[in-house]
């Protein structure tokens, strides 16, 4: 059985309609990736799916039952997401950051038990962040920071973790370091991971499964050599994409590419130009 699912969902603020009748399957255990153009809704579906706003229609369901009327405290159980910008660390040890992720399994007391305390210390080691335990969070970089929102999300303990962007804002090799810890996760625990990148070379590289969205819609959703290909790209991006191989994974990799309506616009503007000339002299 398929755990995670929408079902004709229409997502909006206001009487603005971001997401419209989307109807998509997450792939248990795998890493699935959202693409597409800045607006089109990719933040705006992890937010519904994660029940941080609610959809107008439609359902999302998990394990078969409708997220909108699981208990909080469940919901925490089984999915964890890692927003665009985290933020409310200001002042806090990495140590106490992680420790938020085990809130789902506190009781009305609030005290940490012997099972949390070792739960977060697994999970700072699994992030290679144990050495920042008692270090302000606000004095780590960028790289270090992101691996720390990780490990708060993987103290959760949930099967399934959404992630907005991880690597914005992060040099190459701390991309690198974030995408390949999301990788490991997948293959040695078997978390499912879903989350939205800009750069289309990632995306195929680390997902087993892509859907790609234009206006809040679906053009394709599939394995990587049905959705990194030029016609594909061209409807969701406007783009004429070269697609090649990478010679390491043998994954597509977009090589280079023109924009669509850069060359109309070329067209239209140099045309006349040379128009009037030919007339003046």
């Amino acid at each position: 059985m398929v755990r995670l699912f929408t079902d004709d969902l229409n997502i909006g603020y206001g009487e603005r309609l971001i997401v419209k009748n989307l109807s998509v399957t997450i792939p248990d255990n795998k890493i699935t990736t959202i693409i597409g153009s800045n607006g089109c809704g990719k933040s705006t579906l992890l937010k519904a799916i994660t029940r941080i706003i609610s959809s107008q229609s439609g359902s999302i369901l998990l394990d078969g039952k409708d997220i909108s009327k699981e208990h909080t405290k469940i919901l925490a159980k089984k999915m964890a997401i890692l927003p665009q910008t985290p933020e409310g660390a200001a002042g806090l040890t990495v140590g106490e950051l992680v420790s938020y992720g085990r809130f789902p399994y506190q009781n009305g007391f609030g005290r940490l038990t012997k099972k949390d305390y070792e739960t977060i210390d697994w999970a700072l080691e699994v992030t290679g962040t144990m050495d920042y335990k008692y270090r302000p969070v606000d004095a780590l970089s960028g790289g270090q920071r992101q691996r720390v929102w990780i490990a708060m999300a993987l103290a959760q303990e949930t099967d399934i973790i959404f992630l907005d962007e991880p690597t914005t804002y992060l040099d190459m090799a701390h991309q690198l370091e974030v995408l390949e810890l999301l990788q490991t996760l997948n293959r040695e625990q078997e978390r499912t991971i879903i989350m939205v990148l800009h750069d289309l070379n990632q995306a195929a590289r680390f997902a087993d499964y892509i859907i790609a969205l234009k206006d809040g819609e679906i053009v394709k959703a599939g394995a990587c050599e049905e959705v990194i290909n030029p016609e594909v790209l061209r409807e969701v991006f406007q783009i004429d994409a070269v697609i090649g191989r990478d010679p390491r994974t043998s994954k597509p990799m977009c090589i280079t590419y023109n924009l669509l309506k850069g060359e109309h616009q070329h067209e239209k503007i140099i045309t006349p130009v040379y128009a009037s000339a030919s007339a003046h002299y």
